[in-house]
């Protein structure tokens, strides 16, 4: 089963360098962080707990790429930032990448969050929930999401296609808001994602 948008002419796709690129945008939106308490456009999380989510998120996907058990992964429980959440973060995405870049991972099948999916699927899976947050980060810290457009565009192809097949106690999104079709592309996908751009 293949979920990539097709490559244009010449061109190649890796989606775990895309993840890459993702997670390094988002780990300089951490690291910009001044004001930790701050709330945010997920309305039952501050910046820190927003953090601490995708943290958490990472070492899961980290831990079932390796076949390990994950333990307790619940962000009101579990403080994965200890004393200093931008290096918490950053070795947490320095793992993920890792566990993706293994041979093999993205043929293999694994049971995630969101139901029992091949690799590929887990490394969209990933770049999206981290667009999403990247995108309710930057909103909650007055910073600008650095995102690639045809990165994002490749995502809301995945993401139109894949969360109608998520089953509706599996969808972790709110249902898609109105956005204009000119809109940018990570307003698009944060509204495909039940998020107001406005």
């Amino acid at each position: 089963m293949s979920v990539l948008v097709p490559p244009e002419k010449g061109e190649t796709m890796n989606p775990v360098d895309d993840l890459a690129a993702v997670l390094d945008s988002t780990s300089a939106l951490v690291a910009g962080v001044s004001r930790w308490d701050a709330p945010t456009p997920c309305p039952e999380w501050t910046v820190r707990e927003l953090v601490n989510h995708l943290v958490l998120g990472h070492r899961l996907f980290t831990a079932v790429l390796h076949g390990e058990e994950c333990g307790s992964l619940d962000p009101r429980t579990s403080d994965a930032l200890g004393a200093d959440p931008v290096a918490a973060y950053r070795d947490a995405v320095r793992g993920l990448v890792s566990a993706f870049r293994q041979p093999g991972v993205l043929e293999r099948v694994f049971e995630v969050p969101a139901g029992t999916v091949p690799g590929i699927a887990a490394v969209h899976l990933r770049i999206v929930e981290e667009l999403a947050h990247g995108w309710d980060l930057a909103r909650a810290t007055g910073q600008e999401p650095k995102f690639e457009d045809a990165l994002v565009e490749r995502e809301i192809a995945f993401s139109t296609a894949k969360l109608a097949d998520l089953p509706a106690e599996r969808n972790p999104f709110a249902p898609p808001v109105p956005v204009a079709e000119d809109a940018p592309p990570l307003d698009r996908l944060v509204a495909l994602l039940g998020r107001s751009p406005s």
